[in-house]
C-alpha cells in the first residue's frame, strides 16, 4: 500500500511545481491594468534575437507590448507560450507585439531549437542579469511585463497567470484611447 502511495505524491508534488513559478513560489495575481498616473516607463534595453538583430524595446512605442522572461527548462513557461503565440497572431494587425526574453544560461544552444520545435512566432531575444535588474530583479520565472502604446507598464505578473486575464489586459490597452507615444513617463520602473 506504501509502494501506491509515494507515486501519486510524487505526482501531487509535480503538478503543484509546474503550476507555480521556476524559482521561488508566487502569489496568484489578479488581472488588472495600472491607471495611466500610475504607470511607470519601462526601462529600455538592447539585446539580440537569433539572427543577429538589435532588438530594443523602445522600437516597439506606439504599440501594446507583452514582454515575458521565460526559459526552456521552466514548466510554467512551456504552459504560457502557445498562448502568447496566440496572441501574436491574433492581434499583431493592431499594434501588438509579444517579446520573449530567455533567460536559459546556455542561450541559443536551448533556445533556438526550442524556438524552431515550437514554432514561435514571436520575437526572442536572450536576456542577461543586466537586463533582469533593470526590471527590478527578474527572481521567479515566468515573469511577465504587459506594456502600454506610450512604453509605460500597465501591468506585471509573476509566476503563471491565466490566458484570460493576460487578454482582458491586452485588449483593455488596445481598445484604449491612442495618446501620444512620446509623453511616456520619464522615471523608469523599479
Amino acid at each position: 500500500m506504501t509502494g501506491m502511495r509515494l507515486p501519486s505524491i510524487a505526482a501531487a508534488i509535480l503538478v503543484a511545481a509546474l503550476f507555480s513559478g521556476c524559482s521561488k513560489p508566487s502569489q496568484p495575481a489578479a488581472a488588472s491594468v495600472k491607471s495611466d498616473n500610475g504607470r511607470k516607463a519601462a526601462p529600455d534595453f538592447t539585446l539580440k534575437d537569433e539572427t543577429g538583430a538589435t532588438v530594443k524595446l523602445s522600437d516597439y512605442r506606439g504599440k501594446v507590448v507583452l514582454l515575458n522572461f521565460w526559459a526552456t527548462w521552466c514548466g510554467p513557461c512551456k504552459v504560457e507560450i502557445p498562448w502568447f503565440m496566440d496572441f501574436e497572431k491574433s492581434y499583431k494587425d493592431r499594434d501588438f507585439a509579444v517579446v520573449g526574453v530567455s533567460m536559459d544560461d546556455d542561450g541559443w544552444k536551448s533556445v533556438t531549437p526550442y524556438v524552431k520545435n515550437r514554432k514561435i512566432n514571436y520575437r526572442v531575444v536572450i536576456g542577461n542579469d543586466e537586463t533582469a535588474q533593470l526590471f527590478g530583479g527578474v527572481d521567479s520565472l515566468p515573469t511577465t511585463f504587459v506594456i502600454d502604446r506610450a512604453g509605460r507598464i500597465a501591468a506585471h505578473h509573476f509566476g503563471l497567470v491565466s490566458k484570460s486575464d493576460y487578454e482582458n489586459e491586452i485588449l483593455s490597452l488596445l481598445n484604449a484611447p491612442k495618446t501620444d507615444t512620446r509623453a511616456a513617463a520619464t522615471e523608469p520602473a523599479r
